[in-house]
């Protein structure tokens, strides 16, 4: 997994609540369990005016010109700004995958579905739970002006190019495994060393366990 760095990104303001899974990546993309090849389709019903089938070349399908991740300033965006309940709906963890392929690094929201909220770490994501009053500022910035955003995860900071500021709160063994960029298995690992001495201890004291034949 990437390791978690400090960047400036614009926004993309995505003015839905209760965006569901089915929404981020559509059910009939779930079919492979490789973590890439998902960006092209994230959000495929809203993107295109077609109907989206694993296989298609999205750069030769008609686009939906009024879904933020279509238009020229937002293309690029690493943040994404939505409103409570993003990720509601099923568990695929196609919906992180679909986000980090298409390059979100960060999600904005009031609230997050409990089962997306944790996937999203394991993948790479950083999900941000701000308030309802500082989301409702975000928007209506964004509407002014293409709105573009410093984010820390070190200092747990998020600046806008005025100088001010919105601090957010992340459990601190989940921003650590961000900023080392491990995943699960990569934290495992992290005990490589003791996992073989235990091991070795394991099979010299039941040696019969492992004996084949």
């Amino acid at each position: 997994m990437k390791k978690f760095e400090s960047f400036v990104s614009v926004v993309a303001p995505l003015d839905r609540a209760n965006v569901d899974t089915d929404a981020i990546i559509p059910k009939q993309f779930l079919k492979s369990i490789q973590r890439s090849g998902f960006g092209p389709y994230l959000f495929d019903e809203w993107r295109y005016l077609d109907k989206g089938e694993p296989g298609m070349d999205c750069r030769q399908r008609p686009k939906n010109s009024d879904f933020v991740l279509n238009q020229p300033d937002f293309v690029d965006a690493k943040v994404l700004l939505a409103r409570h309940n993003f990720g509601c709906g099923s568990s695929r963890e196609h919906a992180p995958w679909a986000l980090a392929d298409f390059g979100i690094r960060v999600i904005i929201a009031p609230s997050f579905a409990d089962i997306f909220y944790n996937n999203c770490f394991k993948n790479g994501i950083l999900p941000i739970v701000l308030t309802e009053t500082e989301v409702d500022e975000l928007f209506n910035l964004a509407k002014k002006t293409t709105l573009k955003l410093s984010v820390d995860l070190e200092s747990q900071k998020l600046s806008l190019s005025d100088g001010d500021q919105f601090t957010f709160d992340v459990d601190a063994g989940r921003k650590q495994s961000l900023l080392l960029g491990l995943d699960d298995i990569g934290e495992t690992l992290q005990f490589k060393t003791e996992i073989e001495s235990f091991e070795y201890a394991y099979r010299q004291q039941f040696p019969w366990l492992f004996q084949h034949g």
